[in-house]
């Protein structure tokens, strides 16, 4: 190819003679901005000078940065345009000359703007409901069309009108949902050159936070140690965070507050009266913030502060007790003496006490001051959240108030306790008189004096007749002085008792009475029931007496018999004759014994309970044994059933649950069959709040009350007993407090006891008993007795 062109410049020169010729390669140019690119002029001939000319027709400089100009050889000339730019286009000369002699060519540079992207960020970030615009800034010469795309297809401005091009080729959406987030394409064409390029934009839309507090208000109780929690739940993109304030300041983890790991829960500790207020949940991202109020009402317990004890004297016109509380609400206050409460506003019917009340402070006021004021008051202050009490104790002062009974009965040879009660404050002296002469005196040595804090007791032994009359007791402190006289009578014995029906049944019979119309002066001890075949030898048995007693069983009688019956009453004196007798007749056999009557007494504790039975009819038969079993109300089974000997008349059931209501079935049995089942039912009392003394627990094993230990099986313990025993005194231990006809002691200091205590002492030392526990259900022994 160099060749053929070496041939025709070799004939062009032969045919010119020595003519000039240039030729530009390439003949034409377009370069992009920012490309570099460089033109060939080649001269055929001798040139001496070889020049280029920019298109303003200046000269181009060699050295230029921007275009530079180069001679390789003879013949040739470089022009080269670096990074190139819209100002180096244009018509480009080359011109050779030698002498005179001048040839020139021309190229036409032509810069275009390829497809550039000046601004297209990804990712963009927009706020929920703003009016959106997605940058995508885009040069080119000719400028490009624009094509947006979302989710790989077109968007259709027509069909959602919130979509539009604005004139720089940005995209806007009017009012941003989370839906239309993404990634979107920014796509430029140019068609002159079939050039196309694009950006993927990622669409981010932020939600601005919602936030809703678990509870608007939260209450907590102050100076308990108590914590309070306020919580609130928060939402939003991104995920917001979530801080506190509290007046305006901001709250963060440490010995007071306590915040969990996303900030949505405070834990106020310690809670007092100074955290009470407004806290403000805030939750924050890039769309923004928003805040919610929690209210922390704190609630302060009622606390007494002021109360003090008091003293007056009795007639005192008044005396006023006060009672200070604090606590939040304001606390109302009550007083309280023995069974009687005093609110606000109450008064007594006399009008004597009053109460009042203002803000914290309560007044308890008594007027016209009486000694029965004297005592433990007590203050209450309550409000929604608490209660506090205090006792404060008014003493009155107050001279002697004499009581007791005026009459005492005895007679001669048995001891009488004259009692003179006395209460009084401060304590008082009391001396005893008689006709004027304080006893004991040289004419009245048949008497003794014991004292105790709140009586005296003029223990007479009468011998004679003298002794009855009038005695005086006076007592005396330092408020005054009161005197009272006491009788003591000659006692009788009593009327006879009048029975008023008999209630036969086919071997037993139920005595129905009256008491006698004069007791003699001193209390019925006993009655004496007599029964017979009519002309033969009278049986009998005596009954102890009590208030209620008023029928009396008597047993072993034959059926379809007819029996005479009688009664006496037997009281300190002695015995009163016997009623007039009554005739009844015994029905024939029945067959099963009827059901037993029973009755339930609660023993010491609370806890334990004493079921007695009063026989019934036999049937005609003896009973051999009785069937006990009971359980609790609520419960579906009964506990396992007791089987008790036929002389027992009562079980204690023991160890029993509190507060709980218990059912009790009891059947007689005898060879015929079983009766109808007594039943009863009962409550156990409130479970105490102070252990019992143990002292009493071991004394009764001492005294062989208690045969065997209660057991880990929870089992009450069922206590069996025969008919003969006396029922043990309740309270145990204690000394018996003296009455008019129980002597304090002999002269040697031996306790006095009556003639009629000797059968019940001889019963007691042959008394039988059993202690059995249920789940076990062993049978009685007859021959254990007491310690």
């Amino acid at each position: 190819m160099l060749q053929i062109r070496d041939i025709i410049w070799r004939l062009l020169f032969i045919g010119c003679a020595a003519a000039i010729q240039v030729e530009i390669t390439p003949t034409q140019g377009e370069i992009s901005v920012g490309e570099s690119k460089f033109f060939l002029c080649e001269v055929v001939g001798d040139a001496k000078d070889i020049d280029w000319y920019a298109p303003s027709g200046e000269k181009i400089l060699p050295n230029r940065p921007d275009i530079f100009v180069s001679r390789s050889d003879e013949t040739t000339s470089t022009l080269t345009i670096y990074h190139a730019n819209v100002d180096s286009a244009g018509i480009y000369k080359c011109v050779a000359k030698n002498g005179d002699k001048e040839a020139q060519a021309t190229v036409q540079v032509k810069i275009f703007q390829k497809i550039t992207f000046e601004s297209a960020p990804s990712p963009q970030e927009f706020s929920e409901g703003d009016d959106a615009e997605i940058v995508c800034d885009v040069i080119s010469s000719p400028p490009p069309t624009l094509i947006w795309k979302h989710k790989g297809s077109k968007i259709q401005f027509a069909k959602d009108v919130r979509f539009k091009i604005l004139d720089n080729g940005h995209l806007q959406i009017r009012s941003i949902k989370k839906t239309d987030e993404g990634m979107y394409n920014c796509e430029a064409r140019v068609m002159a050159r079939g050039e196309i390029d694009f950006r993927m934009i990622k669409v981010v839309v932020n939600v601005l936070p919602t936030i809703r507090a678990r509870q608007s208000e939260v209450n907590a109780t102050a100076d308990v140690g108590s914590s309070a929690l306020l919580a609130c739940d928060a939402d939003g993109f991104p995920e917001p965070t979530v801080t506190w304030a509290h007046n305006n300041v901001v709250l963060e983890t440490g010995d007071k507050y306590s915040l969990n790991e996303d900030g949505s829960e405070l834990v106020i500790k310690d809670v007092a009266k100074v955290d009470e207020g407004e806290y403000t949940c805030i939750a924050k991202n890039k769309a923004g913030e928003k805040a919610e109020e929690v209210s922390l009402n704190v609630f302060v317990q009622p606390k007494i502060t002021y109360l003090n004890n008091q003293t007056a004297a009795e007639f005192d016109e008044q005396v006023t007790l006060t009672c200070e509380a604090s606590g939040d609400p304001t606390p109302t206050i009550s007083w309280s003496f023995e069974n009687r409460v005093f609110a606000e506003g109450q008064q007594s019917l006399d009008r004597n006490i009053v109460v009042r009340s203002h803000a914290r402070v309560s007044s308890l006021t008594l007027k016209n001051v009486q000694f029965t004021y004297a005592g433990q008051y007590l203050c209450t202050a309550g409000n929604s959240i608490g209660q506090d009490d205090q006792h404060m104790y008014l003493e009155v002062r107050y001279s002697p108030k004499i009581q007791g009974p005026v009459a005492t009965y005895t007679w001669e040879g048995n001891a009488a306790n004259i009692s003179c009660e006395v209460e009084a404050h401060p304590g008082a002296s009391v001396l005893w008189f008689r006709d004027g002469l304080q006893l004991p005196s040289a004419n009245m040595t048949n008497t003794k004096i014991y004292n105790t804090p709140t009586a005296s007791h003029l223990e007479v032994t009468p011998d004679s007749q003298y002794e009855f009359g009038s005695y005086n007791c006076t007592a005396t402190n330092a408020m005054g002085t009161e005197s009272k006289e006491f009788l003591l009578i000659q006692a009788d014995v009593p009327s006879s008792p009048e029975i008023q029906g008999v209630e036969p049944f086919s071997s037993t019979a139920v005595v129905v009475f009256g008491e006698p119309d004069s007791m003699g002066g001193v209390p019925i001890i006993r009655y004496r029931v007599e029964w017979r075949l009519p002309g033969q030898q009278w049986t009998g048995r005596e009954y102890d007496a009590d208030d209620a007693t008023s029928r009396i069983t008597i047993a072993g009688l034959k059926p379809e018999t007819t029996y005479e019956v009688k009664m006496s009453a037997i009281n300190g004196k002695g015995e009163s004759e016997s009623c007039p007798a009554s005739t009844f007749k015994t029905e024939p056999v029945l067959g099963e014994p009827s059901a037993p009557k029973l009755e339930v007494k609660v023993q010491k504790g609370g806890n334990s309970l004493k079921v007695n039975w009063i026989k019934q009819d036999d049937g005609g038969s003896p009973i051999m044994y009785y069937l006990v079993r009971y359980k609790a109300r609520h419960a579906s089974h009964w506990k396992p059933e007791i089987r008790i000997p036929n002389a027992s008349e009562y079980v204690v059931l023991s160890g029993l649950d509190w507060n709980t209501e218990y059912e009790v079935h009891v059947v007689a049995v005898n060879q015929q069959g079983k009766s109808e089942p007594g039943t009863v039912s009962f409550r156990t009392a409130t479970e105490p709040t102070t252990v019992p003394d143990a002292v009493d627990g071991s004394k009764d094993i001492e005294e062989g009350k208690a045969a065997f230990t209660k057991d880990e099986s929870k089992e009450p313990i069922v206590e069996v007993r025969t008919e003969e025993e006396p029922v043990p005194n309740q309270e145990g231990g204690g000394p018996t407090e003296p009455n008019e006809t129980t002597p304090l002691t002999e002269p040697d200091g031996k306790t006095v006891k009556d003639d009629s205590t000797k059968g019940e002492t001889e019963v007691k030392n042959a008394t039988a008993e059993v202690k059995t526990v249920p789940s076990e259900a062993p049978q009685a022994n007859g021959n254990e007795s007491k310690a």
